[in-house]
């Protein structure tokens, strides 16, 4: 079984918004155009978003969107969780009533696999990945190159 793409773009536009957001918020028009997520898309995702107070929203002009707490307070759990997506492996949903009505053979390997899927995203925060990858402030990583550079000094002026 497979991430959706729900659980995928949720993780994805939560990094966006970590890494432009700060001063001032991020339209989701914006996560829309540098991800290439549909806009329709991103409020879905970002009502669970918000209902879990990952997010917090700025009405009128000039508004958007800011994380709800710290980049390493939010976990990959956190957003996979609260776009009410996740990766279960067993074929009943951890009910133990897999193979008509009784727990198949392999439900505790599968139930094994899905909780230590859990564990490992939910030691992973935002702030992890931004590590991770060398990003900084602007989405840039720190190693590109000159163009990106503009970028970031685009976004410094803003």
């Amino acid at each position: 079984m497979r991430l959706s793409t729900k659980g995928r773009y949720a993780v994805t536009a939560m990094l966006d918004l970590a890494l432009h957001g700060g001063d001032r918020p991020v339209t989701l028009a914006d996560i829309s155009d540098t991800q290439g997520i549909s806009l329709s898309y991103l409020e879905q995702l970002f009502a669970g978003l918000r209902n879990k107070k990952l997010v917090r929203g700025v009405r009128g002009p000039g508004g958007g969107y800011y994380l709800g707490r710290p980049a390493d307070e939010i976990t990959i759990a956190d957003i996979i969780c609260a776009v009410d997506e996740w990766v279960e492996f067993t074929r009943c949903s951890g009910g133990k009533d897999c193979q008509e009505g009784k727990t198949c053979l392999t439900h505790d390997l599968w139930e094994d696999l899905s909780r230590d899927i859990y564990n490992f995203l939910k030691d992973i925060s935002l702030a992890d990945l931004i590590h991770r990858g060398g990003y900084e402030v602007g989405g840039c990583r720190k190693d590109e190159n000159s163009k990106c550079a503009k970028a970031r000094e685009k976004h410094r002026a803003a």
